[in-house]
């Protein structure tokens, strides 16, 4: 096994066992279940409201684009806030002095936050099959067409996050930054409303981001086909969808390594102190 591999491996394991001592802790699950159970109070009371103009429930057209919100909300802010805070307290700088201690890191993280955004997926969905009707119908093809497009928008979205929480100063600065950029593309991206009612350059904007590719997936999965109609070109872009998420996933997993290496090849252990005194002055 190469020595690349075998960090990856090493990776994977250290991101399943956090992931599992994180069910454990209560201020991480209090977290995560405080902020799904907001969107699921949500969906129940949209759950008998009709969307104007269509037999379609308000919960039913609600829910893709809640699901495509919680990708960057969970899994995009999490490695952010990771990232950030490990800068801080030397973990970073531990890492590098291992053998593809990047790559090891990377998955690790990957992996930690990739099952917890995709458990709080699993419990919105299962809040949906109470509140949003026929969505036990919808077919094995588009439970998979789901799962697939969940799948790429985190491999999207969490190599993304890692670049941000590197090369941003403090953990406060980089959430500060993350939430305005989710901010600006969820105001783009047709998360929520037909993206047809912006303009044609804001349009042209998100189309360059994963955020409204990840929602127009999540819309073809889970609303039935006359309901592209109110796409861009009445089509759900199965192909354009997969294709631009898939190269974001790439670019991502494959420049986020060699910007960590060159972030840890600058941090020293008098930089993790100068930035820990900080952090202590921050909280006196």
């Amino acid at each position: 096994m190469t020595p690349t591999l075998h960090a990856a491996r090493l990776g994977l394991s250290r991101g399943w066992i956090e992931f599992k001592h994180s069910l454990t802790n209560p201020p991480n699950l209090g977290g995560i279940l405080a902020g799904t159970a907001v969107l699921v109070v949500v969906l129940y009371f949209q759950r008998d409201a009709k969307l104007p103009g269509t037999g379609l429930s308000l919960a039913s057209a609600s829910l893709p684009g809640t699901l495509a919100l919680m990708v960057p909300l969970n899994g995009l802010l999490g490695m952010v806030g990771s990232l950030a805070l490990e800068r801080e307290d030397g973990t970073l700088l531990r890492a590098k002095a291992l053998p593809q201690g990047m790559v090891g890191y990377l998955v690790g993280r990957v992996t930690m936050h990739s099952m917890s955004t995709l458990s709080a997926l699993v419990v919105m969905l299962v809040a949906g099959l109470f509140f949003v009707p026929g969505l036990l119908g919808i077919g094995p093809g588009k439970w998979l067409a789901l799962a697939s497009f969940a799948l790429l928008g985190l491999l999207s979205a969490l190599p993304l996050g890692a670049i941000i929480g590197s090369l941003v100063g403090s953990p406060q600065g980089a959430g500060a930054l993350s939430m305005i950029a989710i901010g600006g593309l969820t105001a783009i991206s047709g998360i929520f409303y037909p993206i047809t009612a912006l303009a044609g350059w804001l349009q042209g904007l998100a189309h360059v981001f994963p955020l409204y590719w990840l929602g127009l997936g999540m819309r073809s999965a889970l609303l039935p086909d006359s309901a592209a109609a109110a796409e861009i070109g009445g089509s759900w872009r199965p192909v354009e969808t997969t294709l631009v998420l898939l190269a974001w996933a790439v670019a991502g997993l494959v420049s986020a390594p060699p910007i960590l290496r060159r972030v840890a090849r600058r941090e020293s252990g008098s930089l993790m102190e100068a930035r820990r005194h900080q952090a202590m002055q921050r909280l006196t």
